[in-house]
Order: C-alpha cells, then sequence, then structure tokens
C-alpha cells in the first residue's frame, strides 16, 4: 500500500513539474526594457506575432507564443493593427492586448484658418491613412482639430469625422448666439467665423473683430475685408503669394467684399472653435474699423478720422523696420 502511494505521488510530481514550468513561462514578465510596437496585419495568425517577438528580442522560442496562444483560446481572437507593449508585460499580456483591439493611436492635426484644398493636401500626405478622397468636401466643413486614428484608417473616414466635429461645433455656436444677430442661418454664422479666422489669430481680439463685421451689416456698409479678396482671385486653391495690389480690389467677383454688400456666398477657410465663438458672440462696441498695429494685433477705431490716424501710424511702423 505504501508503495502505491509513493508511486501515485511521484506521477502526480511528475506532471506538476511541466505545468509549473509552462505556468511559469507565460506569465513571466519578457525581455522588454523599453516599449515596442508590432503591427498584426489582416488575416494574421498566432505565427505572425511570434516572428515579431522574436525579432524583436522579446522571446527566444516563438513556439512558445504559438502553444500559448493555442492553449489559452487566443489564436482566433487577434485582431489587425497595431500594439503597443511595455516592460514588465507577460506573453499572456501580450496575447490579451493584441486581442484586446486597442491598437495605437496616431494624430493628426488640421490647423485653423486653412482653406478645405489645404486641409485635403494634409489628410492626402499623411502615408499612415490609406484609400483615396471622394468624400465631398465643401468649404468650411472641416474642423481644425488635433484627431486621433488608427493605422490604415480609410482618408473618408477621417474626413468624414472632421465633418461631424464641425457640424458639432457650428450647431452648438449657433443654439448659443446671441439674440439680434444680422445673421439669418447657421451657414452665415460658418462664412463670419471665416472672415475673423482670416483676419487675426489674437485670442483677445476675435470678439472685437466680429464685432466691427456684425456693426457693418448692421449699418449696411461693405465688409471691406482683404481675406475675401485674397480667395476671390486664389478660390481657395493656393497661397496668393504677395500683398494685394490696389487693383486687386476691383477684381469681379461675389466674395469681394469691397464691391458687394453682405457676407461672401460662401466661407472663406475652416474656422476654428475660437472664431465659432466670436461669431456668436462679438464684442459690445461701436467700431467700424481695424488696422494691424505692427505688434502683431489691431488698432480699432469708431470712425473714419480716427482709423485713418491708425492707418498713418501702422504705414510709420513698417517704414521704421525697413
Amino acid at each position: 500500500m505504501r508503495s502505491f502511494l509513493v508511486k501515485g505521488l511521484m506521477v502526480l510530481i511528475a506532471l506538476q513539474i511541466p505545468f509549473s514550468f509552462f505556468n511559469w513561462q507565460v506569465h513571466k514578465p519578457l525581455s522588454m526594457t523599453s516599449p515596442i510596437v508590432v503591427e498584426m496585419p489582416k488575416g494574421g495568425n498566432a505565427g505572425v506575432l511570434a516572428k515579431q517577438l522574436k525579432e524583436e528580442g522579446v522571446v527566444k522560442f516563438p513556439l512558445w507564443v504559438k502553444l500559448t496562444s493555442r492553449a489559452f483560446g487566443y489564436d482566433k481572437k487577434l485582431k489587425a493593427g497595431e500594439y503597443k507593449l511595455l516592460p514588465g508585460m507577460s506573453l499572456l499580456d501580450v496575447l490579451e492586448k493584441v486581442s484586446s483591439g486597442k491598437v495605437v493611436l496616431h494624430r493628426l492635426t488640421l490647423p485653423e484658418g486653412l482653406t478645405t484644398n489645404q486641409m485635403l493636401k494634409i489628410i492626402e500626405n499623411n502615408e499612415l491613412l490609406t484609400g483615396p478622397i471622394t468624400e465631398p468636401v465643401k468649404e468650411g466643413e472641416l474642423l481644425p482639430e488635433t484627431y486621433s486614428f488608427h493605422k490604415g484608417e480609410s482618408r473618408n473616414k477621417f474626413i468624414v469625422n472632421a465633418k461631424k466635429a464641425m457640424d458639432k461645433a457650428l450647431n452648438e455656436a449657433w443654439e448659443g448666439r446671441d439674440e439680434d444677430l444680422p445673421l439669418n442661418s447657421q451657414e452665415e454664422l460658418l462664412i463670419l467665423a471665416s472672415i475673423i479666422e482670416k483676419e487675426t489669430g489674437v485670442d483677445a481680439e476675435r470678439q472685437k473683430v466680429a464685432s466691427v463685421f456684425v456693426n457693418r451689416l448692421n449699418k449696411d456698409m461693405l465688409l471691406q475685408t482683404d481675406p475675401t479678396v485674397i480667395y476671390a482671385i486664389t478660390l481657395g486653391k493656393e497661397d496668393l503669394g504677395r500683398s494685394l495690389k490696389r487693383k486687386d480690389l476691383q477684381v469681379d467677383s461675389p466674395y469681394n467684399t469691397y464691391k458687394n454688400k453682405g457676407l461672401p456666398p460662401t466661407p472663406i477657410c475652416n474656422p476654428g472653435l475660437e472664431a465659432l465663438q466670436a461669431a456668436a458672440h462679438p464684442a459690445d462696441t461701436d467700431y467700424l474699423f481695424f488696422v494691424a498695429d505692427g505688434k502683431g494685433g489691431h488698432n480699432f477705431a469708431k470712425s473714419l478720422d480716427e482709423h485713418n490716424r491708425n492707418v498713418k501710424s501702422w504705414v510709420n511702423s513698417l517704414r521704421k523696420q525697413k
């Protein structure tokens, strides 16, 4: 009887040793001293992952990856994408991460004030996005913002997300707008915001600039804003590449606010959140004019005489810089 018990105990020990070793292997931290990124292609399997981990020096024996994946049921759960692996992770942690779908997110910024054509070039030139751009986009439909996306995401999907973000921001600005604005629609608020965006990049000035245009609209005055003339010439396809000339102010275009009263027919760029809010909440002023102050900002005026003095001061500052 005693002999039988001893033999039985030896069998149990013999079975326990390989199980304990296997358990230790899959739970021990892998050989990572810094984060690494592995990429699981569509249709990839544990063998593909094992090869990458071997090449990165994370595992010595790729077979362990395959066996562990099969033993714990991960072989059919692995999902395509890039995954960031961190020091201290075990083989089971890695398999869980690659099965989670929590892929690496990349970031792409669409700056304020760019035309749609300029933004589409940024999206088109990003090598991590895929596919041709077929999504129709009008001027002013993309919200300037930093967007997160995963490698392989389609350019059309990225654009749709930027359009949805603009829709949301524009709706919020319109719903919360001040009363008695001379604006009849969300589109007109977007157009005004695009002009404000082009006129100043100084946060503290946006509402003042907005007040100038709102006051002019209320008085049925020409807006006389240079960025609309630039758009009339370029249609947003390229930078003008030079300063406006006096003859440019005579260009025959509905965008020329030196010749046509009211807002131009469409936005002239893609305005950011601050410009949208400035259009919805202009400062309460009597300003009708503004001109650059030579220091990166603007001087505002209520009368033409005051404005002419500000213009003279600006011209003098330009001469001193030469």
